[in-house]
């Protein structure tokens, strides 16, 4: 998959694609409908498949103040796009110039001038330009006059629940992954480099590998099984384990950090890029009164972690 971060600077092989447009964050199950429909059309015009995002996400832009809400920073959409089979992604930076830019202005400099997108397909409730003064019938208006063509794919449910980022964090907050993955069409992940904490997990017979959520969403706090991918190294591939999200009380610490044990693992990955998948959660976090009850619980939350995890197929 090719990356593309200036639509004035497309490769000629690239232009006249079809492309798929919206934020996508967690390339969920709805998502997935629009670039399915997109990826449906790119086959039968024999053009390739496009994704428009914009980096970053115009929420973080105008609010910087606001707590971390990502389900997937860019390097984790980017590989959900490339696994999809997406040819081409063009990661827009959303800074003043774009913040200010006109709906109709939109369509002629980015989509027409720039990309040169044959058809566009977005969501029912797609939004462009300044104001999000743009919607779905206006694209579906300037596509009309401009000579390209525009699907706009329905409100997508399932059970009468709608696939939305909104009601997958939500459920994250809850404690409830396997809901969210439901919505997701795969596990949520936290991806990021391992870094070396204060080893007292070695101490105690648990090393960790420890993975700063950085703008990921914050999660319920507590214990989850999960698997953990090594994407690269002498030690790359899928493990399981049991991890902890949160402020380790025992230890007065504040900080929310994710803490992966991983099972049957020895090795220095620190520095390593890793993908940690959230199977179930196993119970909230707490406050222990020493190492050795500690200890016990994590050795408790380790055996349930190994049950909930070989119930499941490994590629799963």
């Amino acid at each position: 998959m090719k990356i593309i971060r200036h639509y004035e600077q497309i490769p000629p092989g690239l232009r006249g694609a079809v492309y798929a447009l919206g934020n996508f964050d967690g390339v969920h199950r709805g998502h997935q409908e629009v670039i399915g429909r997109a990826a449906e059309i790119a086959r039968e015009l024999g053009v390739p498949l496009g994704v428009l995002v914009f980096e970053p996400h115009p929420q973080q832009f105008f609010f910087p103040e606001r707590p971390f809400f990502r389900l997937t920073p860019f390097r984790a959409k980017a590989r959900l796009l490339e696994r999809i089979g997406v040819d081409v992604l063009a990661a827009l930076p959303f800074d003043d110039r774009m913040s200010k830019m006109l709906a109709p202005e939109f369509v002629m400099d980015v989509l027409v001038n720039g990309l040169q997108a044959v058809h566009v397909v977005a969501g029912y409730d797609f939004r462009f330009g300044k104001g999000r003064g743009g919607d779905a019938a206006a694209l579906g208006y300037l596509g009309h006059v401009e000579g390209f063509g525009v699907d706009i794919v329905d409100e997508v449910k399932n059970g009468g629940v709608t696939f939305s980022s909104t009601r997958i964090r939500e459920l994250l907050g809850k404690g409830d992954p396997r809901g969210a993955a439901e919505l997701l069409g795969h596990w949520w992940t936290v991806e990021t480099h391992i870094q070396q904490g204060d080893q007292r997990g070695r101490t105690i017979g648990f090393p960790t590998a420890n993975l700063p959520l950085e703008d990921h969403v914050e999660p319920a706090l507590g214990v989850y099984a999960v698997r953990v991918e090594i994407e690269d190294g002498p030690h790359k591939g899928t493990y399981d384990g049991v991890a902890n999200v949160g402020r380790r009380p025992t230890f007065d610490k504040q900080d929310v950090l994710l803490e992966a044990h991983i099972f049957e693992f020895a090795g220095d990955i620190y520095g390593v890029h890793a993908a940690v998948s959230f199977i179930e959660f196993i119970r909230p976090e707490r406050k222990f009164d020493g190492l050795d009850s500690l200890k016990a619980q994590i050795a408790k939350d380790s055996e349930k972690a190994r049950e909930i995890l070989a119930a499941l197929p490994k590629d799963a």
